[in-house]
């Protein structure tokens, strides 16, 4: 990049995707790390933290970063494919310098960081962080407008000291657009005190989806640090069947005093799925398939599917049951899958197109057997139907998949990229 380029604020730099000089996106940039210096010195910007496909997070140096234009970034097209492990030195922009409390040298007035800057130095390629957006005021309540401005780095202090009530809004807002799954796989990378900070400030429902996408240490370590009423309730926005796995990963007397906390009919549906062994059909559905009575019309089954909040297997199929039409229901009659919905008139009932020829799964149907069922059916969910014939619940892909996979696949590549078996014998940046 050459000298005088624009000055690129870090918050812009969040998902921004990164290409190899021949056009071909090797991944995004998650943050962007820095040296903190004595003396008030501007930090030197050391790389990026890139997400690459297979969701491994590497360094990529700034040496290696030929341009920072046009909500792209270039690189030389080595990359280094050794997964980024953060150093004593090293500061996290994003995840450790947003929303930090730092004072105005000149009045000593508590401010709160908003986004930092960074900018080439002249002549070389090495970058810097010149400029700091604050907020004035301690933060927390909304400001009126004109209480916020840029001032140089050497303006502010209090950076080298650890924050110890940092909050999460601007760090929330830079990554409001991601999926559930890449905010999880932020929040693993961040330090436990900051991934606490960070799960305390999103609502119950964006937190729901957070924590069924983590790993299960993750999930434990911020449900218990959450006041148990609010636990309760994030444990209730929460899939039902990823709810059950988390609370059986706590001790029992945990376990009831949550369960104590929450809507009767929800605590009912976890005890009910704690009550199988979790490598089963009955541990791995879900209690919240779609229901309907067979006088139910194909106009109400499609605007059940439309339901943004179902996932993609889920809305797959619609189960249709005598009353009553919660899980577990009366009769299991049969399923309507979502192709055939489209097919049909919206004026006719669901009873008279029903698939009654697929057989349901007993709840202890084990682990191999569900999978076999929905490879040999060509499935994204299944019916799990008790001895009475009413249905309990249904099993998605999505979570066999979970079961099928090490217990470490959010922390493993599931892809390989073409440059992983050439990547540089050196990273630049002053790292080994």
């Amino acid at each position: 990049m050459v000298a005088g380029a624009p000055r690129v604020f870090i918050s812009h730099l969040s998902g921004v995707a990164v290409f190899d000089p021949n056009g071909d996106q090797v991944g995004r940039v998650r943050d962007v790390i820095v040296m903190l210096r004595v003396g008030g010195r501007p930090p030197r910007v050391l790389g990026l933290v890139v997400e690459v496909v297979s969701r491994r997070r590497i360094f990529l140096p700034m040496t290696r970063v030929t341009s920072l234009e046009s909500g792209q970034v270039i690189t030389t097209g080595v990359l280094n494919m050794r997964r980024f492990e953060q150093r004593a030195a090293e500061t996290l922009v994003l995840g450790e310098l947003l929303d930090r409390r730092v004072r105005l040298v000149e009045t000593n007035e508590e401010v709160t960081v908003l986004d930092v800057a960074m900018t080439q130095l002249p002549a070389r390629r090495d970058w810097e962080i010149d400029k700091v957006f604050i907020r004035l005021g301690k933060g927390g309540a909304l400001r009126r407008r004109g209480e916020a401005r840029t001032v140089e780095w050497s303006a502010v202090t209090g950076f080298s000291v650890e924050e110890q009530g940092q909050g999460a809004a601007n760090l929330l807002a830079t990554f409001e657009q991601l999926r559930p799954a890449d905010l999880a796989n932020v929040l693993h990378h961040l330090s436990p005190k900051r991934r606490s900070e960070v799960a305390a400030a999103l609502d119950d429902d964006r937190l729901a989806d957070v924590l069924g996408e983590l790993p299960d240490d993750d999930q434990v370590e911020i449900l218990g640090k959450l006041a148990e009423e609010r636990a309760a309730d994030v444990l209730e926005a929460m899939d039902p069947d990823d709810a059950a796995d988390l609370l059986s990963e706590l001790p029992e007397a945990d376990q009831e005093r949550l369960l104590t906390l929450m809507q009767p009919q929800d605590a009912a549906d976890m005890r009910r799925l704690l009550s199988y062994e979790e490598r089963t059909a009955g541990g791995l559905m879900t209690t919240e398939p779609i229901v309907l009575r067979p006088d139910a019309s194909v106009a109400d089954a499609l605007a059940r599917v439309r339901n943004k909040d179902l996932t993609p297997a889920l809305a797959a199929q619609v189960y249709v049951c005598r009353p009553p039409d919660d899980t577990p229901t009366g009769k299991y009659l049969g399923v309507v899958h979502f192709q055939r919905l489209l097919r049909e008139p919206p004026f006719t009932l669901v009873g008279s197109v029903v698939d009654t020829d697929l057989r349901p799964l007993p709840p202890d149907t084990p682990l191999p057997g569900v999978t076999s069922y929905l490879a040999t059916y060509n499935m994204l969910a299944a019916p799990v139907v008790d001895e009475s014939g009413s249905l309990l619940g249904a099993v998605t892909v999505d979570d066999v998949l979970d079961h099928l996979l090490p217990d470490d696949w959010r922390e493993v590549a599931v892809a390989k990229m073409p440059h992983e078996l050439t990547h540089a014998s050196e990273d630049g940046g002053g790292r080994a």
